[in-house]
């Protein structure tokens, strides 16, 4: 086999069921598929044009921007909208189309409502860790200085990055999880920043729930049973020993019942119940 033919193997392993899944949902129910990646998309947009208005930066900030250094019910009101906040000295193109991308095929795998579940997960995960890296300070594992206290959050760009890990690990996608992975730890290696400690901590609490969910899974079969499930050819092995060797008996051990015809006596032949 050629390298060439190798790696498309390996892509339609990797992609397939992926494409496969977003093509069909865009088949048959078009733009309805993505009606919440389409609305983030547009309010994001939206965002990005408000806070770069003289009068719209003060509501924005107001409304959607999350400190380490607010008071954490305020800053808890604050993170739905928070998750459309796109940071300020980064092009809002790239987050747009970064939601576009992976919002659209989380929608199409996960659900609307479970794609929604995990990117507030992901953006809460970060606002509390930064929280608690600025109290435990610079000096401990995992510290974060007093002036990222004054930070604002990560926008969306948290939850991108969990809904591409949760979808790959669902989808089987192995190798592209773990590239994600590795490019969020080689980003906090090149630039340790607020922005790539979030990343890292919505990264941890979406592994978190797939182990979880793996193991709920592996453990669903043996809690409904009671017992573990049985070894295959179980059911005809106990079918032979049941029967005997002789082949007369039931499955009980039970002799075969006769039927009786009250004119002629007991039939000929057996009736098995």
């Amino acid at each position: 086999m050629s390298r060439r033919a190798a790696l498309r193997r390996a892509a339609v392993r990797e992609w397939g069921p992926l494409a496969a899944a977003v093509r069909t949902a865009l088949a048959e129910r078009g733009a309805r598929a993505l009606a919440l990646t389409l609305t983030a998309t547009a309010l994001t947009a939206l965002v990005q044009l408000v806070q770069n208005q003289s009068w719209g930066y003060g509501p924005v900030r107001a409304l959607g921007a999350v400190r380490a250094e607010d008071p954490f019910w305020s800053a808890l009101l604050r993170t739905p909208l928070s998750l459309f906040v796109p940071a300020l000295d980064l092009p809002v193109w790239g987050a747009l189309a970064q939601i576009l991308l992976v919002f659209g095929v989380a929608e199409i795998c996960l659900g609307r409502w479970r794609t929604l579940a995990v990117a507030y997960a992901a953006t809460l995960a970060g606002t509390l860790y930064a929280r608690i890296g600025v109290a435990l300070g610079p000096e401990a594992f995992l510290g974060l200085p007093a002036s990222d206290a004054r930070v604002v959050d990560t926008g969306p760009s948290a939850a991108v990055v969990a809904l591409a890990v949760y979808v790959c690990h669902q989808r089987r996608a192995r190798f592209t999880g773990a590239l994600v992975v590795v490019a969020m730890v080689v980003e906090v290696l090149v630039k340790d920043n607020l922005a790539g400690r979030e990343h890292l901590a919505a990264i941890a609490v979406v592994l978190a729930v797939c182990g979880v969910r793996e193991w709920l899974g592996r453990r669903a079969p043996a809690t409904r049973t009671g017992r573990r499930p049985p070894a295959p050819g179980a059911g005809r092995r106990r079918s032979a020993q049941g029967l005997g060797a002789g082949g007369g008996g039931t499955r009980s051990g039970a002799p075969p019942m006769r039927s009786w015809n009250f004119r002629r006596g007991p039939a000929q032949r057996t009736s098995w119940w």
